[in-house]
């Protein structure tokens, strides 16, 4: 039986979006949609496709040869992914030239141990070569806090997790692919739960997506193993929900970018040679998704060596390391972004009292809603017990020092870089409002930055308890115990 497709997604001309008209009918109501006209001017446009509309292969092998990248097999799987091989950006053109010398179907129709049809995936171009603009980034898409973040700080501050891992790949979500027509990427919803924009530069992809309040019909009946492929031999016996998901279908076409909304479960195929641009993000619109699985991940992880709690002084230490090696951050690591977030917008409309922005409105009531995403999570994790007092001496100290000191934080060039980054971004995103905007609108954070010599923010409860003292107006301090500072 195959499956059942109920909806197809909205294909919308990007040009007559605004910003606040994409996130109140896409971000907030978390579904997605194929946005076109978003990619004119592209460099990439140009460099990477042939004048018959085909990827200009060689133009990568000649310029960014070098580079080694990830290539999945998608004959061959591995755990719950496509097996990954590292190789030469020039290795893996010269394997494409040579699948194109042969018939496509001849290749992907032949599927055994000898054979191998490869994709690359999550190729940190951005990172990896600054100086070549591939792109802008569509300003639907630049409320990005997960990427500006990460371009000056990193996101786990446990160095066991990170000393053995590549500089650039743990530094973006920002990626190219590339694969040969009949290449795919199995059933997965994205990292941490993201949002995630994806264009074709050139090619065709089918998508096919699963609505989070399906998604336990995709999973075996004790939630734990998921389907690999939805085209695949589907076990009745062990997915016995499986026949009953109604999915959305979409086909996208060359300069296109569809955006995939939090915890949609997605299947895609590339209908012909194909290049794409890829980030994933998240923002004050889904960051209870990105808190939501941490707490699933880490009781998952908890749940796993159960056994050896009773013999283990330090379990929590061990939870959330492992936590933070199997997600790509643990609770420590989201807590000392989080204040940053918090500190970072607190500081910017500090700057807008004393500069003549003409959209300071629209971004003083932007960045109240951002922290009042903030405050909500703040709020759900307080009652958690990695952040008791008696396991703060299991903190790993770099995550310690990067989340608790309110004014060192402040005082460090990756924190103003940060509001810098943050700013610009909003200034972007808040410029279509600036004809219409009053400027007589007093901005609403009260707090005196300049006297916060000494706060800590040692957990989730006292940094809650600052964006109430900030935002007065805004938050219930009455509803929320006192802590000392």
């Amino acid at each position: 039986m195959g499956i059942q497709v109920g909806a197809k997604v909205e294909r919308v001309d990007g040009r007559q979006l605004g910003y606040g008209d994409f996130a109140e009918r896409y971000l907030k109501k978390n579904i997605p949609v194929v946005l076109t006209g978003l990619m004119d001017g592209w460099q990439a446009c140009t460099d990477w496709v042939t004048a018959d509309g085909r990827p200009n292969l060689r133009f990568f092998a000649e310029h960014f040869g070098n580079s080694m990248v990830q290539v999945a097999d998608c004959f061959k799987k591995d755990f719950t992914d496509q097996k990954r091989v590292e190789m030469s950006v020039s290795e893996y053109i010269d394997y494409c030239l040579g699948i194109s010398i042969n018939s496509h179907a001849e290749v992907t129709n032949r599927n055994d141990d000898t054979e191998s049809l490869l994709y690359l995936k999550d190729w940190h171009f951005v990172k990896e070569h600054p100086k070549y603009v591939a792109y802008t980034t569509p300003l639907l898409f630049v409320d990005d806090w997960l990427n500006i973040y990460l371009d000056s700080h990193r996101l786990s501050h446990d160095s066991d997790i990170t000393k053995n891992k590549n500089e650039i790949n743990c530094s973006d979500y920002r990626f190219i692919y590339i694969g040969v027509k009949g290449t795919w990427t199995p059933l997965h919803a994205d990292v941490f739960r993201s949002y995630s924009w994806s264009g074709n530069v050139c090619g065709k992809k089918l998508w096919l997506f699963l609505p989070p309040s399906q998604c336990h019909l995709i999973f075996d009946r004790y939630q734990k193993s998921l389907v690999y492929d939805v085209h695949g031999d589907i076990c009745e016996k062990k997915f016995p929900g499986f026949n009953k998901a109604i999915w959305w279908e979409c086909t996208q076409e060359q300069n296109e970018i569809i955006f995939v909304p939090s915890g949609w479960y997605h299947q895609v195929h590339n209908l012909e040679d194909t290049i794409s641009i890829n980030h994933n993000w998240f923002n004050g619109h889904n960051l209870s998704w990105v808190w939501n699985l941490l707490v699933k991940d880490y009781n998952e992880a908890k749940e796993y060596i159960e056994d050896i709690r009773d013999i283990c002084d330090d379990f929590e230490s061990i939870c959330q390391r492992n936590l933070a090696a199997n997600t790509g951050m643990n609770f420590y690591d989201f807590f000392a972004f989080l204040t940053r977030f918090a500190l970072a917008s607190m500081s910017l409309l500090r700057d807008l009292k004393d500069e003549d922005f003409s959209q300071s409105r629209s971004i003083s009531r932007h960045v109240i809603n951002n922290m009042r995403a903030i405050h909500s999570v703040a709020s759900s994790m307080g009652s958690v017990d990695a952040f008791a007092e008696a396991k703060s001496r299991f903190y790993p100290h770099e995550n310690y020092v990067a989340g608790s000191d309110a004014e060192r934080i402040m005082e460090g060039p990756d924190f103003r870089v940060l509001c810098a980054d943050l700013g610009r971004i909003l200034k972007d995103m808040c410029a279509e409002h600036h004809q219409d905007e009053a400027m007589e609108h007093k901005i609403p954070c009260r707090t005196d930055l300049s006297d916060l010599s000494g706060f800590k923010i040692r957990n989730p409860a006292e940094l809650v308890k600052l964006i109430e003292l900030a935002f007065p107006d805004h938050f219930n301090a009455c509803e929320f115990k006192s802590h000392a500072v």
